[in-house]
């Protein structure tokens, strides 16, 4: 059990930090003109990733905070796709030439929603406006309980590689109370169809905090995910913003662990993934030994963008679709998140963003800073500053607030280095709120820091 100390901390609200500055920080003087000249100025030796939103789901489990909604019938899926198509189709005529591919990864939303034919009219659009010959990994995400086998053959015809897995908790109480009912054998299907096919790089997502979740419940719920051998796991803390997500309304609150039993949860589950010989990687995923992943944490070359940890080095990340999020060399792009809006600026071509973030030297600084802090639980603040020309003097003001941390023994700090203890790893995410010029500046409502 923790003490009270980590209770003080879990409790604070602070951002994930999947980007730097964070999501609500972007403001409207990012748009589609100021996208285009950013793409247009696109360096030409570039890698690039490509994320494509679905934002679509047969029903919208109560717990999610995805940007989505429900698809009862194929239409509406089958029109998005048409303007998905059409929007690639804009940002390789602004780019002007076919752009290197090294990482496509689809998300949602469920992205397996799609049609057979709409999935693919989407992917010839891409062979057609960027060079694929570099392609890396080409990853999507999916509901286990929309995967056949015919959806595994037509997917692996795409040249999908991996595939991540919304399990959440095997727990029939629990499943009922979120919303998402997928027994066991759902997800075993799942899986076989997707190896038979060929896809055998899997990930699987575990939430931890959900209502009516226990010890035994999340202990058996690593237990049966850990028989089905995915290559990598990620454990995510349920965040419950019904402020936002007015649909988490439908959770029972009184039915949420507290913060003592939500911390508990995490514990049972992360040793119980270490026990199944899965490493933890960062704050919240675990692979195998001889995955990527794992190699990249061992190299120092993780890396955290919009989906989280990855293994992902591409210098820009162009968005596609209602509400997706790019990063160029210039800063942070956002595209319209109402599909109608979205959908009516590509039909007049036009880039449908609507809002971003230009990124000064200070903000380049201190994202370094914060992703290295994010993904190795160290960093050398003298190193950072140097490959970005400035003093060490410059993150003073960040420096100043670990006091705290380091007097409760949850950090470590050397001269210009700093690390977290074992005990304070779960934390790394209010050390780096320490850099972080802009947090007090907005009025913005995170998730719990545990």
């Amino acid at each position: 059990m923790k003490n009270n100390v980590h209770l003080r901390y879990a409790t604070r609200s602070v951002p994930r930090y999947t980007s730097y500055p964070t999501a609500p920080h972007f403001n409207a003087e990012v748009n589609g003109t100021v996208y285009a000249e950013w793409l247009a100025a696109l360096p030409a030796d570039a890698s690039v990733s490509l994320y494509l939103h679905v934002p679509y789901c047969r029903s919208i489990c109560h717990y999610c905070g995805c940007h989505t909604k429900a698809a009862l019938r194929d239409d509406p899926v089958i029109e998005y796709a048409e303007t998905l198509a059409a929007e690639i189709n804009l940002v390789a005529d602004t780019i002007g030439r076919k752009a290197k591919v090294t990482h496509i990864h689809w998300g949602g939303g469920t992205p397996s929603l799609l049609p057979e034919a709409s999935f693919d009219k989407v992917m010839a659009a891409i062979r057609a406006r960027f060079d694929l010959t570099g392609l890396i990994e080409h990853a999507t995400e999916l509901d286990p309980r929309t995967v056949t086998a015919d959806l595994a053959r037509s997917l692996v015809g795409a040249g999908v590689t991996r595939a991540s897995l919304g399990v959440q908790d095997f727990d029939a109480d629990v499943q009922v109370a979120i919303g998402r009912v997928q027994p066991f054998e759902v997800v075993e299907a799942a899986v076989g169809f997707l190896r038979a096919a060929g896809i055998t790089a899997l990930n699987f997502d575990l939430m931890y905090g959900l209502p009516r979740q226990s010890a035994e419940s999340i202990r058996e719920t690593v237990r049966l995910a850990t028989l089905l051998a995915p290559t990598r796991l990620a454990l995510f803390g349920y965040a419950h913003v019904p402020w936002f997500k007015k649909h988490q309304r439908l959770i029972d609150e009184a039915a949420l662990p507290g913060a003592t039993e939500r911390m508990a949860l995490e514990d049972i589950a992360r040793q119980a993934l270490a026990d199944a010989g899965f490493l933890p990687v960062g704050l919240d995923h675990f692979a195998r030994a001889d995955d990527a992943m794992a190699k990249a944490l061992a190299a120092g070359e993780l890396k955290r963008n919009f989906q989280g940890y990855t293994t992902d080095d591409a210098d820009t990340l162009i968005g596609l679709g209602a509400s997706s999020i790019g990063r160029m060399p210039q800063g942070f792009v956002q595209n319209n998140p109402d599909i109608g809006g979205w959908r009516r600026s590509v039909e007049a071509g036009e880039l449908p963003a609507v809002k971003g973030k230009a990124l000064d030297a200070d903000d380049r600084l201190r994202a370094d800073l914060i992703e290295r802090l994010m993904c190795d639980y160290r960093v050398d603040l003298r190193e950072v500053c140097a490959r970005h020309g400035v003093s060490a003097a410059t993150l003073a003001d960040g420096v100043a607030q670990l006091d705290e941390l380091e007097r409760d023994g949850l950090l470590i700090r050397d001269g210009d280095s700093i690390a977290m203890t074992t005990d304070g790893r779960p934390f790394v995410r209010i050390a780096a709120a320490a850099f972080d010029v802009y947090l007090a500046r907005a009025a913005a409502r995170h998730s719990l820091a545990v």
